[in-house]
């Protein structure tokens, strides 16, 4: 059985920081990718970032530089640091295993059934 939970959502200042955590049991790098997304609004989910066994790592253009995804293999955990928040991140963001996930957004009711899961953070910017 495949579980992933998110932690470390919150509400942050426009320009501020904040890193999420996923734990995952049942999936690990070696089976396939890892990595966020997000949902917006109008229920499109962008993939965020993600991470292979590799190591490399892809981004949303969108981000111009400011998350960084990363795994600490000794504990199955993912990371994404996220810098200079804009009121544009805030979303429900959501860690995601899968046996590939590729940059690109896509409504969410056609991605949702495929991977595993988390329940999702919220993350809100306030200016």
């Amino acid at each position: 059985q495949v579980d992933v939970m998110e932690s470390g959502g919150g509400s942050v200042q426009a320009g501020g920081s904040l890193r999420l955590s996923c734990q995952a049991s049942g999936f690990t790098l070696r089976d396939g990718d890892m990595g966020w997304y997000r949902k917006t609004p109008d229920n499109q989910c962008e993939m965020v970032a993600s991470i292979g066994e590799d190591g490399r790592a892809y981004y949303s253009n969108s981000l111009e530089g400011r998350f960084t995804i990363s795994h600490d293999s000794a504990t199955n955990t993912l990371y994404l640091q996220m810098n200079s928040l804009k009121a544009e991140d805030a979303a429900v963001y959501f860690c995601v295993a899968d046996h590939t996930i590729s940059p690109g957004t896509w409504p969410c009711g056609a991605i949702e059934g495929f991977g595993y899961w988390g329940q999702g953070t919220q993350v809100n910017v306030f200016s």
